[in-house]
């Protein structure tokens, strides 16, 4: 039987401090994602799976959305991401990135580009 990969016990405290703290460019995409808003798909924020607390995913796409600020210029940073993301990329979820600046400057777009990932 293979372990549950979501929303691990000991991660819970640190979820909940994302989900209190949450970066303008998070709350601003949730508003666009919370109650089923886009194409009827239910996604959760800062939800973990393995060691990982991604910003918002989508069970029933299997698809995982992150959001980058600043910060994720930064090589090391950079490079952390690309290997979790190959991670989740092997559990068999869909990822992506999308600037912080795009959901102020394009939210449709970035929207649009959310619901053409889906199946």
């Amino acid at each position: 039987m293979k372990s549950n990969i979501h929303n691990r016990k000991y991660l819970i405290e640190r979820r909940k401090e994302l989900r209190n703290n949450s970066t303008s460019a998070e709350a601003t995409l949730w508003k666009s994602l919370q109650r089923n808003q886009l194409d009827g798909r239910k996604f959760r924020r800062q939800h973990s799976i393995e060691n990982y607390i991604v910003d918002f995913y989508c069970a029933s796409e299997k698809l995982v959305i992150e959001l980058d600020g600043a910060v994720h210029l930064d090589f090391a940073i950079s490079n952390y991401d690309y290997e979790r993301e190959q991670k989740l990329k092997s559990l068999g979820f869909k990822v992506l990135r999308f600037e912080n600046r795009e959901v102020f400057e394009n939210l449709e777009s970035l929207l649009n580009e959310i619901k053409l990932s889906f199946k």
